[in-house]
């Protein structure tokens, strides 16, 4: 079975070896089909202390590592470059 991956933004990092990373998504009201923005806050390990506040990242489900922590940041999300250039 695949390992579950979430993309989001590192909120705290002062933590030694731990990172509180919040992804939010977007629902649907069932009623009122309004589309709402939710999220939620997941501790990851970060052995080595290089993600810092503000830094887009990628966790991924591992074993549990303590009681809240049970995702591992696995890399640094890289967005692409616009391919056409402002005139």
């Amino acid at each position: 079975m695949a390992k579950k991956q979430l993309q989001g933004i590192v909120i705290s990092d002062g933590m030694q070896k731990t990172v509180v990373v919040k992804v939010e998504r977007i629902r649907v009201h069932p009623k009122y089909k309004k589309r709402l923005k939710a999220h939620k806050n997941y501790k990851a390990h970060d052995e080595n202390g290089e993600y810092h506040t503000g830094n887009k990242v990628i966790i991924e489900e591992c074993r549990p590592l303590s009681k809240d922590k049970k995702w591992r940041v696995k890399g640094f999300v890289h967005e692409g470059k616009p391919t056409a250039q402002p005139e």
